[in-house]
């Protein structure tokens, strides 16, 4: 039962964390690349695939779907029995903004080094791509929201393994250039 519960409290940030690859084609207004095309020591801080688009519709969606799991939560016996969060006690825009816009954060942050680092977007930087936006999303969640301990091992050890799954799910659909 207790994965049920770690992955509900998880599916916003995973769900933000994807949809930037779905909205790649869409709202061209938007995209701009969060680092306005700026280096640091002479390589792009983020590079041009990290866009606004990304970051406001994988914040958004996350605040969606914590919506709608407040909802759940508030109208349905079995909702609350598969949620560690206690939807009750938080306003669900500041906890949806927090835990997508952290799975968001913990991408831009691991960009940054890859960039750093010489890795162009799109190469593979293992372990990194697969718990970057976990790390984040739980950092930021932590400043409302601290579920045991437990739940951050969890995470830590299944989302990389379920990422690196849904890539190669991306990739054969033809959604992803990579499978992981």
């Amino acid at each position: 039962m207790f994965v049920i519960e770690y992955l509900w409290f998880f599916l916003p940030a995973g769900i933000a964390n994807m949809m930037p690859v779905f909205m790649r084609r869409k709202l061209e207004f938007l995209n701009i690349p969060v680092d306005g095309g700026k280096t640091f020591k002479g390589k792009r801080i983020l590079g041009s695939n990290k866009t606004w688009r990304g970051l406001i519709f994988g914040t958004l969606i996350s605040i969606i779907i914590v919506f709608v799991q407040t909802y759940l939560y508030n109208n349905f016996e079995s909702f609350r029995n598969i949620s560690i969060v206690p939807y009750n006690e938080h306003n669900f825009v500041l906890l949806g903004f927090l835990i997508g816009f952290g799975a968001l954060l913990g991408d831009l942050v691991k960009s940054f080094f890859k960039r750093q680092v010489g890795h162009k977007p799109g190469d593979k930087f293992f372990p990194f791509d697969q718990v970057d936006f976990v790390l984040g999303f739980l950092a930021l969640t932590s400043i409302i929201f601290r579920p045991a301990w437990q739940v951050y091992v969890f995470l830590i050890l299944f989302v990389p393994a379920l990422h690196i799954l849904t890539n190669h799910i991306g990739y054969y659909l033809g959604i992803q250039k990579t499978k992981w």
